[in-house]
């Protein structure tokens, strides 16, 4: 199986289309994905990343919330020893918070209508050799 990336959401945002979809992606390319209960805290999603020895974490928000929940995801990483973690997050997220989350340590954002493929690439190019380089093949 290829590198470990854990999905969640954090907060009281229940929209999890776009999680499941984005998981789906992924592992169709190889990846192993976690998808995370809905509702998390920050602390609770750092630590089932460090649980499950992810190499990253994608974090999605449609509430709104995404500057304060996504700084204390990346917080509460740094905090158990894992800045190492690689960090993504989707959703409505304007340009300028981007740029504040990018600051906290998120390597990318994407927004609506982004095509799956453009993840899956950014996590081969961001995760190197530990990332599957195509797609699992069904036995």
């Amino acid at each position: 199986m290829g590198a470990r990336v854990l999905l969640g959401k954090v907060g009281l945002d229940g929209h999890d289309r776009g999680l499941h979809v984005v998981a789906r992606a992924l592992r169709d390319a190889g990846f192993e994905v976690i998808l995370a209960p809905l509702r998390q805290t920050a602390g609770q999603i750092a630590q089932a990343a460090v649980q499950e020895d992810a190499r990253a974490v994608g974090l999605s928000s449609l509430s709104g919330a995404h500057r304060t929940h996504f700084a204390r995801v990346a917080q509460a990483l740094r905090d158990a020893g894992r800045a190492d973690v690689i960090l993504f997050g989707g959703g409505i997220i304007p340009p300028e918070d981007a740029e504040a989350l990018k600051r906290e340590g998120f390597r990318m954002l994407f927004g609506p209508g982004t095509r799956m493929q453009e993840i899956v690439e950014f996590l081969r190019r961001t995760l190197g050799p530990d990332a599957p380089r195509e797609a699992a093949r069904a036995s």
